[in-house]
């Protein structure tokens, strides 16, 4: 099992939870009009982690594989059933993380309508920066977000724009699934997704947070 260390503890995420559509913009570029009234959840499984890796090698044989910076939080404690106040005060850390996608895969299971398991589970689809101490984070609804790709800006937003903040992601997914500690939440990302190819140098910061800095490997 996989460990994210943060001030000098060591857990092991049972689950990391995801959200889609959870910008605005993001929304709008992958074809949709109508806003989610609920959060949407995805599941990745903890072989999905890698956390501040230097290399992240896919195979290109899975298909075309999209970058989708996120804010990402570590549950500190678990619970269920939790209220919007209760699960907002569990994060113990935040880091900046990318959420990789088989985008083709996932369109041919949305045309099934089918799962997205395999277009978002796959291994090394859930890169994490550093984790930094929830203090050093004043407001996670007013943080800018970027990623870029060779030096080129790809993605850029801000937090504010979310339309579930992480109290409500967290209160919602306590409803059906027990929060444990060490699980990981991933918010969601603005507009800018795209293409990841062999030998590309990926960038993500977030305001306050360690930057991510690595280098994706395809062949």
């Amino acid at each position: 099992m996989k460990i994210i260390r943060l001030d000098s503890k060591e857990y092991t995420p049972s689950k990391i939870i995801c959200v889609g559509k959870n910008f605005p913009d993001h929304v709008k570029e992958m074809g949709g009009s109508a806003l989610p009234g609920e959060p949407v959840i995805f599941l990745k499984p903890n072989s999905a982690i890698a956390f501040n890796p230097r290399e992240v090698a896919i195979p290109e044989s899975l298909g075309l594989l999209h970058h989708e910076v996120e804010l990402c939080i570590l549950a500190g404690r678990g619970g269920r059933q939790l209220t919007p106040d209760e699960a907002g005060s569990i994060a113990c850390g935040y880091a900046v993380g990318i959420d990789f996608t088989l985008r083709e895969r996932q369109a041919e299971a949305k045309k099934a309508q089918g799962p997205w398991a395999l277009a978002k589970g796959f291994d090394l689809s859930a890169v994490f920066g550093e984790f930094a101490s929830a203090g050093a984070v004043n407001d996670p609804l007013d943080l800018d977000i970027s990623l870029s790709v060779d030096g080129a800006l790809r993605q850029s937003g801000s937090t504010r724009d979310m339309i579930f903040s992480p109290g409500a992601i967290i209160s919602f997914v306590s409803r059906f699934m027990t929060v444990e500690p060490g699980d990981i939440f991933m918010c969601g990302t603005p507009a800018g997704v795209g293409e990841v190819r062999d030998n590309d140098e990926i960038e993500a910061g977030i305001d306050g947070l360690p930057r991510l800095h690595f280098r994706v490997v395809r062949k």
